[in-house]
């Protein structure tokens, strides 16, 4: 990717781009992924030529520093100038908000929780800001099943689940849920009973409805005895069954640690509105996973779902951030309009450029001037007085007609305004 001088000349349209940095970035971390957020917010700051403050979760102050201050020692080292990356030692909401409206600031990177996303683009300068998911894990019946299990636990346990991409719930039809199941277990899954199920959900999940931060990115052993439940000594993620979502369901949020919840469906339909529930439920916008080889059934899911990554037959949280996909590699990934973003997609360093433009005139062919009574078949549509009135009207706006009429009105503005013919 070029981020300097001329990236790109396009000699047909007598085009060419060039790229300039922003300025000064403020970068906002999380609490949940504080250090990988901080490695890939500097290097994209840097590729794209800016400077970046970094403001941390008060929960993660010391390892947001310690990365930052590693991140700007290797950008010295490499030529870059002395303090183009920064972090703030004595952290509060009020030096964060200090930081976003800082005359010097040009532009906010966000990634948070929704109040501080809000925040950042209530700042009143340029912001990207990123929210959480809540990613469903649709198992549809053509599925490779062995296949799908495995993708599903090894996306869940990726970095215990921090990964904002990673699988939340699965949503599983029931003439395949047994099958499942069993290729589930053995990667690795332990399924709870309704009572662990309920002790599970106390620890994980606050009363507000938030994840408990001691639990983040926590193995299910950790889990298990915060508990006080029992669970084999090789499972690597734990599994709830659940029947809504909801307050009722604490587990049908997201969960930013081992534990996965799981619907049964009895089709396709049914699985797709209970996606859209666990989406609504706090992921909107962000990704959904689904293991599926019926095209038919995946473009109906595309169509409808309010994501802006379906993730199809891969880990969500790895191909989420593009390493099992095509999709841009970037750990800050866009939710768009739907969860109140500006972007929708993979943030990379041409989200923090200036992009000009150098534009040479290009000459607009000269035509007649078009009479569009006179256009093929309008003789026919006004041969008698008598014809309707309304059927005129739609004929006259044909798509052919409205063309004509839009390239006469622009060559005559152009040549009102150049005082010579085109």
């Amino acid at each position: 990717m070029k981020t300097v001088g001329i990236i790109r000349k396009d000699a047909e349209q007598k085009l060419w781009e060039i790229a300039e940095p922003v300025g000064v970035i403020a970068g906002i971390i999380p609490t949940t992924n504080p250090t990988s957020t901080v490695i890939y917010k500097a290097m994209i700051a840097l590729k794209a030529r800016n400077a970046i403050v970094f403001s941390p979760h008060p929960s993660a102050v010391r390892c947001t520093n310690e990365a930052a201050k590693i991140m700007h020692q290797a950008a010295v080292a490499a030529g870059a100038p002395e303090g183009v990356i920064g972090c703030i030692l004595n952290v509060s909401m009020g030096a964060t908000q200090e930081l976003m409206k800082h005359p010097s600031v040009a532009m906010i990177l966000a990634t948070g929780g929704s109040a501080l996303v809000k925040a950042a683009y209530s700042s009143g300068k340029p912001a990207l800001g990123v929210g959480p998911g809540n990613v469903p894990a649709f198992v549809e019946r053509s599925a490779d099943l062995a296949k799908a299990a495995e993708y599903i636990i090894m996306g869940k346990t990726f970095d215990n689940g921090t990964i904002c991409a990673s699988e939340q719930s699965i949503v599983a039809e029931d003439c395949i849920v047994d099958e499942l199941i069993n290729h589930l277990k053995r990667f690795g899954a332990h399924f709870l009973d309704p009572e662990d199920v309920a002790n599970v959900s106390k620890v994980v999940m606050l009363p507000n409805g938030g994840v408990n931060p001691k639990v983040v990115g926590k193995d299910p052993k950790f889990i298990a005895q915060l508990a006080g439940i029992s669970i084999p000594d090789r499972t690597r993620c734990l599994v709830a069954p659940l029947s809504g979502v909801g307050p009722q369901w604490p587990l049908s949020y997201e969960k930013l640690t081992t534990v996965l919840g799981f619907y049964r469906v009895a089709d396709w339909h049914e699985g797709c509105e209970r996606c859209f529930q666990l989406l609504e439920a706090g992921g909107v916008g962000h990704s959904l996973a689904m293991h599926s080889n019926n095209e038919e059934i995946i473009r109906e899911f595309a169509l409808k779902k309010p994501v802006n990554r379906l993730l199809i037959n891969t880990p969500a949280a790895m191909g989420g951030v593009g390493a099992t996909t095509g999709l841009a590699p970037s750990f800050t990934l866009g939710c768009g309009t739907w969860a109140g973003s500006s972007v929708s997609e993979n943030v990379t360093p041409q989200h923090l450029l200036n992009i000009k433009r150098v534009a040479w005139h290009q000459q607009i062919p000269d035509r007649k001037p078009v009479d569009p009574m006179n256009l093929k078949g309008s003789s026919e549509r006004t041969q008698t007085q008598n014809q309707n009135q309304n059927q005129t009207q739609n004929q006259a706006q044909s798509p052919q007609v409205d063309a004509q009429l839009v390239q006469e009105i622009i060559k005559q503005v152009m040549q009102h305004l150049n005082g010579m013919k085109c």
